[in-house]
């Protein structure tokens, strides 16, 4: 195995601690090409999608890769903004306010953000962190429920990339986050604030990610951490149980899906007779495709089509306050022991260990 080529080992370099916050991914672009490029890198993961790899090859890039990029390019050019798209919009926004929050507290890290997939990665962003002297490296994917269709694959790639350096930095990793109070008291607001402006629904959806029912029954915890990331929501917010209710989206091929399905269930809400209802989906810090298209735009056209009234989607947490505070908190707990302070100036050390032995201080 050959080694990238490093600079000579510096003695007495000081410990620098660094946070790379991680997300899933964005496309460059709304195009075919981009997405084409995406969807390679995103359902080539053998952690994605669990079939033999020679058989899922060919399904891939002999049917997926020359159907699915065009239409995907048109449903992301329906939510991309001039500044790009949004999941990378709000993540590198996270990433800046992190900075700043950890720095009032008095921690001197560098935070950055990286993508599993595509742009920037999140081996590009540890070389860089590594050039810039980072020791000690906290890998904070934005997940809040494990899976190992997500999560896992977030420290492949981080493994991927240590496999040709030589010095590694330490490394941690934030694993889940479904039931940091935090977390759950900053989505709590968001909701409240929503209910101000336009008060409560007959039915508040709470909608997360699906995943393969297999992988439930494989080991995996997401389903599990998703219910419960609902019932301490549900319990902040005081609603009833007969008043909420958990789905999953963004069911993909033919296999079942962790049930009930998102849109299903809200057509037999509408043609049962319900008028309001709002969703949110708490597994997405930031809103991105599955949030700004499916949820608000695909789900809100089959309820209304149904029957229903008033369907209401409630952004993610983005840039809330509280939930940047939350990121903070979960940020220091998992930095603890660890220096995130600019090493003391050695005269200003000297003169104060003078002026304490001067003073009768134990020596």
């Amino acid at each position: 195995m050959s080694f990238r080529p490093e600079p000579p080992y510096s003695h007495g370099q000081p410990a620098r601690t660094a946070v790379l916050l991680c997300n899933l991914g964005t496309p460059d672009a709304p195009t075919a090409a981009a997405l084409r490029r995406y969807l390679a890198e995103f359902l080539g993961d053998p952690r994605v999608v669990e079939i033999p790899r020679p058989l899922w090859w060919l399904i891939l890039h002999g049917i997926i890769l020359r159907t699915r990029p065009a239409k995907s390019a048109a449903k992301y050019a329906s939510i991309w903004t001039p500044d790009g798209s949004p999941l990378a919009v709000w993540t590198a926004r996270q990433a800046t306010l992190l900075r700043g929050w950890l720095g009032e507290r008095g921690h001197q890290v560098t935070v950055r953000h990286a993508m599993r997939y595509g742009n920037p990665s999140i081996a590009s962003q540890l070389d860089q962190l590594k050039a810039e002297g980072a020791t000690r490296v906290l890998i904070l994917p934005l997940y809040p429920q494990y899976s190992g269709t997500t999560t896992a694959s977030m420290v492949d790639a981080v493994t991927d990339w240590s496999r040709n350096i030589r010095q590694l930095p330490e490394l941690r990793f934030v694993n889940r986050f479904h039931d940091d109070p935090g977390y759950i008291g900053a989505l709590a607001e968001r909701i409240r604030a929503h209910w101000r402006d336009h008060g409560q629904p007959e039915q508040l959806v709470m909608s997360f990610h699906g995943v393969p029912e297999r992988t439930l029954h494989l080991g995996d915890p997401y389903h599990c951490e998703c219910l419960k990331t609902a019932r301490l929501l549900a319990e902040r917010l005081g609603l009833p149980r007969e008043r909420w209710r958990v789905t999953f989206q963004s069911r993909f091929g033919k296999a079942k899906w962790l049930e009930p399905y998102t849109e299903p269930t809200l057509v037999e809400l509408a043609r049962s007779g319900v008028r309001h209802v709002q969703v949110v989906c708490p597994g997405f810090p930031a809103d991105c495709l599955e949030t700004l298209e499916e949820i608000a735009q695909e789900v809100r056209e089959a309820f209304v089509h149904a029957g229903g009234e008033r369907f209401e989607y409630i952004p993610c947490l983005n840039d809330s306050p509280a939930w940047i505070t939350a990121l903070a908190d979960l940020a220091e707990r998992h930095l603890a022991g660890w220096p995130t302070r600019e090493p003391a100036d050695p005269a200003a050390l000297a003169a104060s260990r003078a002026a304490a032995l001067a003073a009768g201080a134990p020596r």
